[in-house]
């Protein structure tokens, strides 16, 4: 009698056993289902699925943000197609305001270019601070001109000026490289720099691209032109001119010191969808903020003289 309840004894605590390990298994599949169920659910929530296509157009002293805040855009999102142009402000702004471009980027506010109904329909977006510096050929620094007043800039660039020996330095004739009416980039440089003059554009070196400019101020005697910081980043084979003894920098235009900066605009025809403006809503955050400067353009809060 005792041996029989000996082994039941034994067959009850083996049938638990069993219990216990198939309860353990279960509780450890329920828990690994709901682990890949609130990842799964977690991912969705905090990564939104974007899909679709964004075009731009127009500065091409903002493309190179553009672009850069494009790739950045598509590692979160690679489901969106981005293709952004240059060509000038004035022809990002006719584009999205006929609808052809999802955005149009501009140096200059939309009502400086379009008519005032058109303009009216476009809602702008400031996504930085972009300062224009201007740019020489290594000859003109190596023959000692490395600053300029307002009025020596003006008369170079009104064409009463046309050799650098007039303002202290070699012999040597002055070549302008221009950019086209439509640029953004050139009527900030027009307006802010010098003090609204009309330019003499010089017609053989006239370029809507202001890395084609660069290259025809890198690779012509004499030459001069203007670009975006942004070109000047890395070694871009010309010299920058201080302003009145302020050098083209950041500080100084975060200070109020340098004069010739504008805000950079991305509009859209009425309220942008969603794809556009989750790409927009990128770029101006805080981010992407911490990448701007490394690519030479200004951050909004940091500006000490907000307008000018």
């Amino acid at each position: 009698m005792e041996e029989k309840k000996m082994r039941l004894k034994k067959l009850l605590c083996a049938s638990l056993s069993v219990m216990m390990v198939a309860g353990a298994l279960t509780a450890c599949g329920s828990s690994a289902a709901s682990d890949d169920g609130s990842a799964a659910g977690s991912g969705a929530a905090n990564a939104e699925e974007l899909t679709g296509s964004i075009t731009a157009a127009g500065s091409s002293a903002l493309k190179p943000l553009a672009d850069d805040a494009a790739d950045a855009f598509n590692e979160k999102y690679p489901d969106v197609n981005i293709t952004i142009d240059a060509g000038g402000s004035g022809e990002g702004l006719k584009q999205v305001s006929e609808g052809t471009v999802n955005i149009g980027n501009s140096d200059v506010e939309a009502a400086e270019k379009l008519d005032a109904a058109k303009a009216s329909a476009l809602v702008d977006h400031r996504v930085c601070v972009v300062t224009m510096a201007p740019i020489v050929n290594r000859s003109v620094t190596a023959g000692g001109v490395k600053d300029l007043t307002t009025q020596q800039l003006t008369d170079i660039f009104t064409g009463k000026i046309t050799n650098w020996k007039e303002v202290g330095g070699a012999d040597e004739a002055i070549v302008l490289v221009t950019r086209p009416e439509s640029s953004g980039t050139r009527a900030t440089f027009k307006k802010y720099a010098i003090g609204g003059a009309a330019e003499a554009s010089n017609k053989s070196m006239e370029t809507d691209d202001s890395g084609v400019l660069l290259k025809n101020v890198k690779d012509t005697k004499g030459a001069i032109g203007y670009v975006a910081l942004s070109y000047l980043v890395s070694n871009p084979g010309v010299d920058t001119l201080s302003l009145n003894g302020v050098a083209p920098t950041l500080e100084n235009t975060y200070a109020g010191k340098y004069p010739v900066w504008t805000y950079e605009h991305m509009y859209t025809k009425g309220e942008p969808d969603k794809t556009a403006k989750a790409f927009l809503e990128y770029i101006m955050s805080d981010e992407y903020g911490k990448k701007m400067e490394s690519l030479g353009y200004g951050v909004s809060s940091k500006m000490q003289v907000k307008e000018h």
